[in-house]
């Protein structure tokens, strides 16, 4: 069987660059499984783009994470995914009776991708057009070029803090405190800037950026106090932190819950808890002036959390009232009372909306404790259980009372509440609402039962 021509390998190539490692891996071993001379091809090209990729993230591994925007937003120094390919070519190309030694983890693959990553710097500032195409925008060119370079200079520094990032972030002792600001030291000594830039590369490594306050408070004895911190060059993270705090505080201050408001509320608690893992890591990491400018700052967006929150805690006896109704039934002569209307439509608009407004208040239960209004939180949340619990006891002896003109509808709405009370976190009065319903399913499915069936 004839193989793949030159036409078609230079077409599958091309289209092995635009797909992500995951979608190559799948592929790969989906075609080795394929019979015929074009799979085995197919499967060597993948082999050796595999091989490929694995060299290039021993050798410019301390820098690949910054080929990539930061998922949660926060301001990072990046460069445009489609430069590393190119970086990795300029890089590898003098150094091709080297690659071989990049094939397995050890001291040896680490000096030889430090000897890549010095011979890339060269290449950027000597050929830059091979490196950084004039196609992506010329006004970040420039500077882009240059923290690029940089970056690379301080490599083989990042190489050897990832080893002991781990315990930075933890209970450091005094030898890797020591550690961390040797290789600071060493990193100015290289650049002016070198310093924060080499915090920038470790960054580009951390899921969570709130744990970068660890490293800077910790880069001298001094750093942990903001008036200390804030004229520093180690300033620019914790002021990332907090731009990061202030925009998703403005988004929960904007958010209103509402019938459609789902994957809103998600993001809002998202948000939420993003802010007060945020703000806790900067109480416990930096001495907070409250008359500093990010004192005020922090606080300010403290504030915009804590009023959207008791806000929502607030308001949602008044959604959920608006949501299950009450209607008046005779009692004797004139004397009535309230019972459930159980009329309402279970999938109205006003229960959905307060399906999002109580999974907001059972959520909210960490962040609250943070934010100064656990205690107005659980008042309410105990309050609203009590009371749907009250209205399917209710709604249940009406339905068994034979007083409901719809009891598919009654039970529907049943349901409804039981999800409001899961939302609050309440679950063993959910489940005794759905046991109860159903229970009385199962007992008119007896009573209309045929004699025979019976």
């Amino acid at each position: 069987m004839a193989g793949l021509t030159v036409a078609h390998r230079a077409a599958l190539a091309h289209l092995i660059t635009l797909c992500p490692p995951e979608l190559l891996d799948g592929l790969r071993r989906a075609v080795g499984g394929w019979p015929g001379d074009k799979a085995r091809e197919l499967g060597g090209m993948l082999n050796d783009v595999d091989v490929e990729r694995r060299r290039r993230e021993r050798a410019l591994g301390p820098l690949t994470p910054m080929f990539r925007e930061r998922m949660d937003g926060i301001e990072a120094l990046t460069f445009p995914a489609q430069i590393l390919p190119r970086l990795w070519a300029v890089a590898r190309e003098g150094e091709l009776d080297l690659l071989e030694r990049l094939d397995k983890e050890g001291p040896e693959a680490s000096l030889v991708g430090d000897r890549l990553c010095l011979a890339a710097a060269a290449a950027v500032r000597d050929r830059p057009e091979a490196v950084w195409p004039t196609s992506l925008s010329s006004e970040t060119r420039e500077a882009g070029l240059e923290a690029l370079a940089g970056c690379l200079d301080l490599a083989h520094l990042a190489r050897k803090a990832l080893n002991h990032l781990e315990s930075w972030l933890g209970r450091p002792d005094g030898d890797s405190l020591a550690e961390l600001r040797l290789l600071i030291r060493d990193a100015s000594a290289i650049h002016e800037d070198g310093a924060p830039r080499l915090i920038d590369i470790l960054f580009a490594h951390l899921k969570d950026a709130a744990l970068v306050l660890r490293l800077v408070t910790q880069t001298s004895g001094s750093a942990g106090r903001d008036d200390f911190l804030s004229g520093s060059e180690m300033a620019v993270f914790v002021e990332r932190l907090i731009a990061g705090v202030e925009v998703r505080a403005a988004r929960v201050a904007a958010f209103r819950p509402g019938p459609e408001a789902g994957p809103e509320a998600e993001a809002a608690l998202e948000d939420i808890h993003w802010c007060t893992a945020t703000l806790g890591e900067l109480d416990v990491t930096l001495k907070m002036q409250p008359g500093s400018a990010w004192g005020q700052d922090v606080r300010e967006a403290r504030l915009k959390v804590a009023r959207r929150l008791t806000e929502t805690i607030r308001s949602a006896p008044k959604t959920v009232e608006a949501a299950l109704p009450m209607t008046r039934a005779a009692l004797a002569g004139r004397m009535t009372r309230k019972v459930p209307d159980l009329n309402c439509d279970p999938a109205s608009a006003a229960l959905a909306t307060a399906g999002v407004q109580l999974r907001l208040l059972g959520a909210l239960r960490p962040a609250a404790a943070v934010f100064g209004c656990e205690s107005d939180r659980k008042q309410q949340a105990d309050a609203l259980t009590e009371t749907l619990s009250r209205y399917a006891d209710e709604a249940f002896d009406l339905i068994h009372g034979g007083e409901v003109e719809d009891p598919d509808r009654a039970l529907a709405l049943m349901e409804a509440v039981a999800r409001l009370l899961t939302h609050l976190e309440a679950h063993e009065a959910a489940r005794t609402v759905r046991r109860r319903a159903a229970a009385t399913i199962h007992g008119t499915e007896v009573r209309g039962a045929s004699p025979e069936a019976a």
